[in-house]
């Protein structure tokens, strides 16, 4: 599946006032382990303490209004559901959270 640059734009656009804009740092230990310039992206200070916030919530503010009143269902057992819960939470949609059970 090709990603035009303009819908990243439009993601990017659709999400901002939801999630948090998080710093890049440079990482002195990985550069010069590698010798390279390595920096990390701090998604752990999201409301949900990962990356996957920015996904979750980009899908649920494209849901119309037939789905919004239906809910949302994920199946995951950690960063996704949570984002999923989180933005449907946000956007006061229905969110069922299937987790896999150890038996």
């Amino acid at each position: 599946m090709k990603i035009h640059p303009i819908e990243i734009y439009q993601a990017k656009k659709r999400i901002a006032q939801y999630v948090t804009r998080t710093p890049l740092v440079r990482s002195h230990a990985l550069s010069n382990q590698f010798e390279a310039e390595i920096w990390c992206k701090l998604e752990t200070m999201q409301p949900t303490g990962a990356f996957k916030l920015r996904g979750a919530t980009n899908a649920i503010l494209q849901l119309n209004e037939k789905q919004r009143k239906l809910g949302v269902v994920a199946v995951s057992t950690g960063n996704h559901g949570r984002g999923v819960a989180y933005a449907a939470r946000e956007q006061n949609i229905r969110a069922v959270i299937c987790l896999s059970s150890l038996v």
